[in-house]
């Protein structure tokens, strides 16, 4: 609800100008765990954190993509007031995952180092076929698979066809 007690009324200033894919929501056992992990594993940093009568929220995201934000969001609710209660609890996996593209093989092999050291490691890196390029899996707390990847070509595709233009919002 809104300052003047209005829930009709818009509460931010700042919104996208055009439909943006904003977020990715997971739903997590242990928010601690959870934000912990991905800090160490991933580029992602805690952007907010919350609290309410439903259990903890999270945001995580790249503080570089300000102007266009993607952004985790980690949800973990209390039993007693768990508005999915009785719906299962689906991860992504063995196929479904998170991809975080890193910019040179070795970081790569040094998230693979990572992973292991940390017993979350479910791919050793290792070369596909184009275009998925040098490629590892690790599992995060909850059983949701990363996969961190390099020379997928996701950049260069993404300029070939849409060009370099930036937006407004």
């Amino acid at each position: 609800m809104s300052a003047d007690g209005d829930s009709t009324s818009p509460r931010h200033s700042l919104r996208p100008q055009t439909a943006r894919w904003t977020h990715l929501a997971l739903r997590v056992a242990d928010i601690d765990a959870s934000i912990s992990w991905y800090e160490r594993h991933t580029p992602l940093r805690l952007l907010e954190r919350r609290e309410d009568d439903q259990g903890y929220g999270a945001w995580l995201g790249q503080p570089e993509s300000a102007s266009s934000p993607f952004i985790l969001v980690l949800a973990h609710f209390f039993p007693a007031t768990d508005p999915f209660a009785g719906v299962p609890t689906d991860v992504l996996a063995p196929f479904s995952h998170i991809g975080i593209e890193l910019p040179a093989r070795s970081d790569v092999d040094a998230a693979s180092d990572r992973a292991d050291a940390d017993s979350c490691l479910v791919m050793a890196p290792q070369q596909l076929p184009d275009p998925v390029g040098y490629v590892c899996m690790a599992r995060d707390p909850d059983g949701n698979l990363v996969e961190f990847s390099f020379d997928q070509g996701v950049y260069e595709a993404a300029r070939r066809i849409w060009g370099d233009a930036t937006t407004s919002d």
